[in-house]
């Protein structure tokens, strides 16, 4: 796996991401326990409201980011929305009112929505062949991981000499870190395509997902996983302090177990899925968060709360780490941003109905009321996931082309004037997932 690394630009920009995320693990920390202090046992409450609020910048502000940058350089872009993170995590330290919080919270996530899809899309044009790219998907996973795992290991041990408030200062060094690392290669752009009304460029990527069968399956896995994933990362800081009555560290360290699960599922992938297709791998993930959820509903201690916090991250990983193959196998590369925009936007919109539910609920209701409750939503995803997915995931499908003319180069490619079949992408000449 870690044989891609000798690729130099790809090593760069894997380092800029694992920096800039152990930075943006410890806020997450930070971001916890300041809600509690100033919320109490409604943290729970607060931090969905929040993280509902980073759904809403994400949802809203990734296709029209996208569709704004589409000719802009890679590298400046990243660069410059990194500076713009750094510039607004300085300030976190100092709110003094929740409002405040959720403020700069969505300040934070736009310049995140534009940051994110553009470094994903422009991974498989470094990366061209399936077998590295696949590899890079699940180092992609790990750096994702160490936010689970290594941040708020360190910011246990960090808070044993520092307040809270000081662990903010590691957001702002590693996105500052991150800047200057992809300042440091040179980062490929494909030629965008024809130019296009802002409308239609804002659109693109989310026609092409929906009308995509396999990703219609991959948007019900969304659901299944932000399921699990909210009651893990809203509640925990509620379960463990105020269910528990334990300290600080024991909240560092579930979430630690989540994201151990997870990086134990991200080393297992690569040789799995030489063997194994993608749906059924990302189904049965999907199906073990689900159960997980369920389960914790019954949790009466803190090591049975580990051991399933670890299963969920074990399917979360699973379930989320092949979603890059199935973009870059449904899309041109002229449409890859727009596709990786609308997979950013999408699979947020979920943590959207997931975040408040998940805090808000809670509240109001009780976490084990909540984990019912989000486990039948993940159930539904799941099931949606079988239906709308078609087994065996058929793409070189028999079609034709009534509306063009004869000399149409498409068809002179495939040297017919009628029926062909080639693997189909959705794109201006194929609207439609034709029948099999």
């Amino acid at each position: 796996m870690l044989g891609i690394l000798k690729n130099r630009t790809y090593r760069h920009l894997f380092t800029a991401q694992v920096i800039a995320l152990v930075g943006t693990g410890l806020m997450t920390v930070a971001l916890g326990l300041l809600a509690y202090e100033m919320a109490g046992a409604n943290a729970g409450a607060v931090l969905g409201t929040a993280l509902a609020i980073k759904m809403i910048a994400y949802v809203g502000v990734a296709p029209v980011a996208q569709a704004l940058s589409d000719r802009l350089p890679r590298r400046s872009l990243m660069v410059a929305l990194d500076l713009v993170r750094a510039a607004v995590a300085i300030c976190l330290p100092f709110v003094t009112e929740i409002w405040q919080i959720y403020l700069l919270i969505f300040a934070l996530q736009a310049a995140s929505a534009g940051f994110t899809p553009t470094f994903q899309a422009a991974i498989p044009d470094i990366l061209p062949e399936e077998e590295d790219y696949t590899r890079a998907l699940s180092l992609s996973r790990l750096a994702y991981d160490l936010e689970s795992l290594v941040s708020p290991v360190l910011a246990a041990a960090l808070l044993t000499i520092i307040s809270f408030h000081s662990l903010f200062a590691g957001t702002v060094i590693g996105f500052l870190v991150s800047a200057a690392l992809v300042v440091s290669v040179r980062i490929p752009t494909p030629d965008p395509g024809p130019r296009r009304r802002i409308w239609d460029k804002t659109t693109r990527g989310l026609r092409l997902y929906l009308a995509t069968p396999r990703l219609r399956g991959l948007l019900a896995i969304n659901l299944a996983v932000a399921a699990a994933g909210a009651m893990v990362i809203v509640n925990t800081v509620v379960i463990v302090k105020s269910g528990f009555g334990l300290t600080e560290s024991e909240v560092a360290f579930a979430l630690a177990a989540f994201g151990g699960g997870s990086m134990i599922a991200a080393f297992a992938l690569p040789p799995l899925l030489d063997r194994i297709a993608d749906r059924p791998v990302m189904i049965a993930g999907a199906a073990v968060v689900v159960a997980g959820t369920a389960l914790g509903a019954v949790v009466q201690s803190y090591p049975v709360l580990l051991a399933l916090w670890l299963l969920i991250g074990f399917g979360y990983s699973a379930a989320q780490t092949p979603s890059g193959r199935l973009l870059r196998r449904s899309s041109h590369a002229q449409d890859r941003p727009a596709i990786f925009a609308a997979q950013f936007a999408l699979s947020h919109a979920c943590w959207l109905i997931t975040y408040p539910l998940a805090g808000r609920f809670g509240a109001a209701f009780g976490l084990q009321s909540t984990s019912i409750v989000l486990s039948l939503i993940g159930l539904g995803g799941v099931l949606l996931a079988l239906r709308l997915w078609p087994a065996g995931d058929p793409s070189d499908l028999v079609h034709e082309h009534p509306e063009l003319p004869e000399n149409h180069p498409h068809l002179c490619d495939h040297g017919v004037t009628g029926q062909h079949r080639h693997d189909l992408i959705i794109d201006d000449l194929h609207r439609r997932w034709a029948s099999t």
